[in-house]
């Protein structure tokens, strides 16, 4: 039988879509913006930096960045963005949200302008510096994922929840389009201004010397959104659900949502007392209650961030293998980043920024369980259809057939579990371990893509000997990685079925706060929707 629902959290629940809702999505979304950017500007500047810091005389071999370095520049910030997740998300249920919330902005923007500012003597003294500043850069990156989501499921109402918490992580779509447009202006802007010559002519000074400004100044520019959203963040009220069932303040929880929602609500302590119960994270009750829901949010977010990670940070050396980007040799520095950063903008304004909005529109509608089921099935249909029949994709008549089904890949993860994995973590926790949770969650996503971009990098390398000498940084190689991100979705499939159904239920009715045991010493948990189950506590 469940327990009386707290006012101030019923309010909440059945509360009309707001101008509040829409300044929380906005002030929370704007460090996914920042984030999206940071994590993935990286990507378009790797070849540039082989060019300045690894170059050689062999116009047959412009400068690449060495396996090592590639992998330790593109991974480091995910290593530090887990150490984030766990680190902030566990700090969030300690001190509560909105303290944290600020020191991960800080974070970001600082690192972001150090990252630009990597100088050494050496080739090795800057790559070791911008690695040092891109994980403090990821740390802080990485509480933003348990903070924000969890606000914004605290902030929401029952029914348009979904799309709310969708909403803040779709701007991870505008943040790298941003990216690759910024880089397209000022890669043009640079080439226009130094005239950079022709990579054949002169093998050394096809890299001019202000190409090292570039990269540092696509690197810097995303500190400028999380600076401008500092202010706003600090000024946000601590969520009532924090509050009233952490804090077990129901006093002033009533006193802020009153502020919020424009309406009187009564206080009712001694109904929040009654409201939590006392099991403890790890706790035998917790995992039975919870053992398996946690089981389903961290692998299917761990085996989502591999295929999506190593497509994102790797989709050039895919290009590249397929001829959709020419050979380096055939163009100068400044070109080439040109080249890249238009591919993958338009990669992103053509599937994976309409995926995050589809996410956002239907998630209420069809559910959390269908989305990311569909997304993955899908994901895994694609990856085949490119791997098996590769050869055939190779050929330069059938490029762009490669590109439609490569970029349809992109709008499935997004519209399926890119979305739904950072969407349910913040739902189906108790209000004390939400935090915490999907910072774990998150964190086993965040190793996903680790794997992703250290082993899709070794995976995916040449094989062949003429083409690898020749510069390529992919060949039949790609078609192996392939294979292995189609087998790894379609585990997705398979652990998705440990996810509940949080659609149309409030936050303690799938958490259990306001539940108590049925005579069996069953929890009703009652999802709606593909995904009904209960959950065993003996």
């Amino acid at each position: 039988m469940a327990r009386e629902q707290l006012q101030v959290l019923n309010a909440l629940d059945v509360a009309k879509t707001q101008w509040y809702h829409f300044t929380a999505i906005i002030i929370a979304g704007m460090g996914f913006f920042t984030d999206a950017y940071d994590l993935f500007c990286i990507s378009l500047v790797t070849k540039l930096l082989g060019r300045i810091y690894y170059h050689v005389e062999n116009a047959e071999k412009p400068g690449i960045l060495p396996p090592n370095v590639s992998a330790a520049v593109n991974g480091v910030a995910f290593c530090g963005t887990l150490a984030g997740q766990l680190f902030f998300g566990w700090l969030g249920d300690k001190m509560g949200r909105k303290k944290v919330y600020g020191m991960t902005l800080m974070l970001m923007v600082i690192c972001s302008v150090a990252s630009g500012l990597s100088f050494g003597q050496n080739p090795k003294s800057v790559m070791t510096t911008l690695c040092f500043f891109r994980f403090w850069l990821g740390f802080g990156i990485g509480g933003d994922y348990p903070l924000s989501a969890t606000i914004m499921s605290e902030y929401a109402n029952k029914k348009t929840r979904g799309a709310f918490i969708a909403a803040v992580f779709a701007m991870q779509g505008f943040g790298i389009l941003a990216g690759g447009i910024f880089a397209i202006i000022s890669s043009a802007a640079f080439e226009a201004k130094f005239d950079a010559p022709a990579y054949e002519v002169d093998p050394v000074k096809s890299t001019v010397p202000q190409a090292d400004y570039l990269w540092r100044i696509i690197v810097m520019v995303g500190a400028i959104p999380a600076a401008m959203t500092y202010y706003w963040r600090m000024k946000m009220p601590e969520t009532a659900r924090y509050t009233a069932l952490v804090a077990k303040n129901a006093k002033q929880a009533a006193s802020d949502m009153s502020r919020v929602l424009q309406v009187d609500i009564e206080a009712e302590p001694q109904k929040m007392e009654e409201s939590v119960s006392a099991f403890k994270l790890f706790s035998k009750e917790f995992m039975h209650r919870h053992g398996l829901h946690l089981l389903g949010t961290t692998s299917t977010w761990f085996l989502l961030d591999i295929a999506f990670y190593s497509q994102n940070l790797f989709q050039k050396d895919i290009f590249s293998a397929i001829g959709w980007i020419p050979p380096a040799k055939t163009m100068n520095a400044i070109q080439e980043v040109y080249r890249i950063a238009r591919a993958q903008t338009l990669i992103a304004l053509c599937s994976t920024v309409p995926g995050y909005w589809f996410t956002v529109l239907f998630i209420d509608r069809i559910g959390r369980f269908a989305i990311q089921l569909m997304g993955f099935f899908f994901m895994t249909v694609f990856m085949f259809a490119l791997a098996i029949p590769y050869d055939h994709w190779t050929h330069k008549d059938n490029r762009i057939g490669f590109v439609v089904i490569y970029s349809l890949t992109f709008f499935f993860a997004n519209f399926g579990p890119n979305a739904t994995t950072f969407v349910v973590p913040a739902e189906i926790f108790p209000a004390r371990f939400r935090s915490t949770c999907h910072g774990i969650s998150a964190a086993s996503g965040k190793l996903g893509a680790i794997v992703g971009a250290f082993g899709f990098l070794y995976l995916a390398q040449n094989k062949d000997k003429s083409k690898a000498d020749a510069g390529y940084p992919a060949g039949i190689g790609v078609k192996n990685s392939l294979l292995v991100l189609g087998v790894i979705n379609f585990l997705g499939i398979l652990f998705t079925f440990l996810v509940p159904e949080s659609n149309g239920k409030s936050l303690e009715e799938m958490s259990g706060e306001n539940e108590d045991e049925n005579e069996n010493g069953a929890v009703e948990l009652e999802p709606s929707g593909l995904n009904n189950r209960t959950v065993p506590l003996a």
